[in-house]
């Protein structure tokens, strides 16, 4: 609610394009979920199951949680570098990811659960550390390797729990993956924009910081042509791919 009432403001000028406060190095955490290293967090089983669908809900709940802080630390963090027009994307972005939490929230409920039930990961944070120092690269691991790969797996996702007969989950996770193609889109753009001010290939200063940042590795199959929607043509990521 926070997150879109800030969104809401900014939307209607209560709020200046103003930058002077320093941004904590870690957001405000609820008491739960527990967070554990990602190879401590117990296998969720397969998906026929409720409690293995709830387990994925979960999970996926955090991953909008946490993408409300990523949003909003964003802004906070380089927004001062930026036209207000950057500010418009990425307010629109954290109450968009606010909305999508609300909905996960809202179908675990239905199912009997609740957001912070079930431990949840650190490494998306962990990403948002990483980048703290740097807007191209907080761009480029954030919504052009994280969000971009929600892209390639959700359909599967949407699959399973359709196949599992719940398509209330498949729907909300449809719905949501429709913003998440904006989103790797308001990060392509102004990583395109950033870079050209700068005189830079992107691609390549792309493929550069994922190098330089990103832990993990970027596994195909992707989902080419959403990430195409989105302004993220092959020719930044399809050299990264093993």
């Amino acid at each position: 609610m926070r997150a879109r009432a800030v969104a809401r403001d900014w939307r209607l000028g209560r709020l200046a394009h103003r930058f002077d406060v320093d941004m904590p190095t870690r957001p405000a955490r609820p008491a739960v979920p527990e967070l554990l290293p990602p190879n401590r967090m117990p296998k969720r089983g397969k998906m026929g199951s409720e409690r293995s669908r709830i387990a994925m809900l979960h999970a996926l709940a955090h991953i909008e949680f946490v993408a409300i802080d990523l949003a909003f630390d964003l802004v906070g963090r380089f927004g001062g570098g930026f036209p207000p027009e950057f500010v418009d994307d990425w307010l629109r972005v954290g109450a968009e990811e606010a909305m999508h939490f609300a909905l996960l929230d809202r179908r675990l409920r239905q199912m009997g659960s609740h957001y912070g039930a079930l431990p949840a990961h650190d490494g998306l944070w962990e990403a948002a550390e990483e980048t703290a120092h740097d807007a191209l690269a907080r761009l480029a691991v954030v919504p052009m390797v994280l969000e971009a790969r929600a892209l390639d797996i959700t359909p599967a996702t949407v699959k399973r729990f359709a196949d599992a007969g719940d398509a209330t989950s498949a729907r909300a996770l449809t719905r949501i993956m429709t913003d998440e193609i904006r989103h790797v889109a308001a990060g392509t753009r102004w990583f395109n924009w950033s870079t050209k001010r700068l005189g830079l290939d992107a691609p390549n200063h792309y493929q550069m910081l994922v190098n330089r940042h990103f832990r993990g590795a970027l596994k195909p199959p992707f989902n080419d042509s959403a990430r195409r929607q989105a302004g993220l043509t092959r020719d930044y990521y399809i050299l990264l791919a093993y």
